[in-house]
């Protein structure tokens, strides 16, 4: 085979190799046009809508707002939790729960007692103002408490019923003699 040859078939295998390159390249890009991008890639889901909960932190006994107090957001049946703090108004702002969600909302402020409530977020926008009241005196089974069961009223029993327990019956001693 002479070097005529080789070169014809040369110039034969490359314009056959040409051909086929601009046949890829015309396929390849008709069907980059053709493909629809939305459909390429995970599909987008949208996040669920929020509202937005406003609360408001005051003194029950004159109205003062509570600086500093935690408001805890527990949204019910997930796990963990939100917490967040009042400013100087005793206002704290919260615009990721769930509309249509089920959340307990606890506040906890030094010198209060502790606030819980259920709360269902069935609004765009909802404003809870939470009056945190002073705790207590403690109750104890050692003190005298009668002035407040004889105030309770009703079938004139004691209120818990353990005072008449410890104090034996007149007619059951009487009997025994």
């Amino acid at each position: 085979m002479g070097d005529y040859t080789r070169g014809m078939q040369f110039r034969r295998n490359s314009l056959i190799a040409l051909w086929m390159f601009v046949t890829l390249l015309t396929a390849w890009s008709t069907g980059l046009s053709a493909q629809d991008t939305s459909h390429r890639g995970r599909k987008y889901k949208a996040p669920p809508p929020t509202s937005t909960v406003n609360v408001t932190i005051l003194r029950a006994d004159d109205g003062k707002p509570i600086e500093n107090a935690s408001v805890v957001f527990q949204v019910l049946g997930d796990k963990g939790n939100m917490e967040l703090k009042t400013n100087e108004d005793g206002k704290t702002t919260i615009d990721v729960l769930q509309t249509g969600s089920k959340v307990l909302l606890q506040v906890i402020a030094k010198g209060f007692q502790t606030y819980g409530k259920q709360y269902d977020v069935d609004k765009e926008t909802l404003a809870i103002e939470v009056k945190m009241k002073r705790p207590s005196k403690q109750y104890s089974i050692y003190e005298n408490h009668e002035a407040a069961s004889a105030g309770s009223g009703g079938s004139g029993e004691s209120g818990s019923g353990q005072k008449d327990a410890a104090k034996p019956d007149d007619s059951s001693a009487q009997s025994k003699k």
